[in-house]
């Protein structure tokens, strides 16, 4: 996965930032745009759940917040055996923003898997619907 190991890299670093004292579970996530810049993202918890935020959504949002548009993969890395994917949510903004990108899940432990986010969202929701 060597095309990828800048944006794992980035996710790792982005995952120490994480804000988790309900959970525990810290992830990071980086999304590269088209411009080659890499955009990260961490979990913020609010004891309030309703109101955490995803590593996936903030780091999406952050570039969308700085002018990107066009996105040619995101990383997500959490501290588990399973590799973990984007939750529900996050799946949807994924699509939504990036399209159907590669999404690199990845562990502390190396161990790395490369998924689509068509595979991991079929049949989405989208503006052709509206």
């Amino acid at each position: 996965m060597g095309e990828y190991d800048a944006l794992i890299l980035a996710a790792k670093q982005a995952r120490e930032n994480a804000h988790a004292p309900f959970s525990d579970f810290r992830v990071g996530a980086a999304v590269r745009a088209k411009s080659g810049r890499i955009y990260t993202g961490c979990n913020i918890e609010n004891a309030s759940y309703g109101l955490t935020c995803c590593a996936e959504r903030v780091a999406i949002f952050k570039a969308l917040s700085e002018g990107e548009r066009g996105f040619e993969a995101i990383a997500v890395v959490t501290d588990t055996d399973a590799l973990t994917p984007p939750c529900g949510a996050c799946r949807q903004i994924v699509w939504e923003f990036c399209g159907d990108v590669p999404v690199i899940l990845a562990n502390l432990k190396g161990k790395v898997e490369r998924e689509s986010a068509a595979k991991l969202l079929p049949r989405p929701f989208d503006s052709a619907f509206l």
